[in-house]
């Protein structure tokens, strides 16, 4: 088997188009324990979610784990699971729809857009492919995490990377680090939440929460905890609260080693005996809805809230393809595509030119 992946068919005059990745953590491709299990393995081995010596890990993972945790979180995937399959995958899918309408009415530079996932399907290696088959000389990798850190945006570019290893010829690479303090991004959240409030009514604190990564990722560099307080001030400051009106915490926490704190689980039950009348809890490290935050968040976390003795409970949902983060997206994209497309391109004149150094490759002996 060769070494290197197939270059797609190249026709000399083919004008080069501009790719856009967007690249997410991933989902199984049904709610089963068959499908959960090699999911689950592909995203456990990797090494920037799981930092336990491999020999250790692998027993661990193999013996135990892929045998008790497949049956259990397919049956949490099958209580938000939609007739359209993973929200997470339907909500992608509708941001990457969007996105190509809303750049297309900003640029006339030829590009591109697709879908890969870290994990799961549709993988990096089909996304790029696709790009390139298209004729993406040029791509650049948005990952959808505002805030970055080790174990979702570094490896979303592994993945990337991986298949560039294999690549003969590789296309110029620009990739979006985060966002969580863009002004756009910052409003389009704000908007959303007072646009649920106007709704609903506003509640007596608003709780951020993000997904949680072990302590000592913040002790060797990783600046996601930082992040994430500057992603909560900034919302807050935009939708005028005071400091005892939100309250920032971290999900998600696995195993016996310490985590960022303060742990959202302790954090509810503590608002829930304090006997508040409402709470509404956000994730906004989460460009769509997923299990995490259907599931975990306003599910189980409306059971230990009001299970402490807490009032109403309202999840405000992720951003998903709301127009305010479609445009806020294509604003976040243009800035980082400056220089690779023009909104005044002449279509016409590219379409010459190609022809014409099509034209010259083919006096020069170039197949046709």
């Amino acid at each position: 088997m060769p070494y290197y992946h197939p270059e797609p068919d190249y026709t000399h005059g083919t004008p080069a188009k501009v790719g856009i990745l967007l690249a997410n953590l991933g989902t199984p491709d049904a709610p089963t324990a068959k499908a959960l299990r090699p999911y689950l393995q592909q995203f456990l081995m990797d090494r920037r979610v799981v930092e336990i010596p491999r020999f250790i890990w692998c027993w661990i993972l193999h013996c135990i784990i892929l045998v008790i945790r497949p049956r259990k979180s397919a049956e949490k995937y099958a209580s938000i699971w939609t007739a359209q399959g993973s929200p997470l995958m339907v909500y992608a899918q509708q941001q990457k729809t969007l996105l190509q309408g809303y750049l297309s009415q900003k640029i006339n530079t030829p590009f591109a857009v697709e879908l890969g996932m870290t994990y799961g399907n549709p993988s990096m290696k089909s996304a790029l492919t696709a790009l390139k088959a298209q004729g993406c000389d040029r791509i650049l990798v948005f990952p959808l995490y505002p805030q970055y850190a080790a174990s979702s945006t570094a490896a979303a570019l592994d993945a990337v990377w991986r298949v560039l290893l294999r690549m003969r010829n590789v296309p110029a690479i620009r990739t979006i680090k985060h966002y969580h303090d863009h002004p756009r991004y910052i409003a389009a959240l704000a908007s959303h939440i007072q646009a649920y409030w106007q709704q609903h009514g506003q509640p007596e604190k608003l709780v951020m929460s993000f997904h949680g990564v072990p302590k000592f990722h913040l002790l060797k560099g990783d600046a996601y905890h930082c992040e994430c307080h500057k992603t909560g001030r900034l919302l807050a400051e935009t939708l005028g609260l005071r400091k005892d009106q939100y309250q920032v915490a971290f999900q998600s926490r696995f195993g016996r080693q310490e985590w960022l704190q303060p742990y959202l689980a302790n954090t509810l039950e503590s608002l829930g005996a304090q006997k508040l009348k409402r709470i509404d809890v956000v994730c906004p490290g989460f460009s769509s809805d997923c299990l995490e935050t259907l599931e975990e968040i306003a599910m189980e976390g409306q059971h230990l809230f009001q299970d402490a003795g807490g009032g109403d409970y309202h999840y405000i949902s992720a951003l998903n393809a709301q127009p305010v983060w479609i445009h806020a997206m294509t604003d976040i994209a243009l800035e980082h595509l400056q220089g690779w497309v023009r909104a005044d391109e002449d279509l016409q004149q590219m379409t010459a030119e190609a022809q014409a150094s099509q034209a010259r490759a083919l006096e020069m002996g170039a197949p046709q």
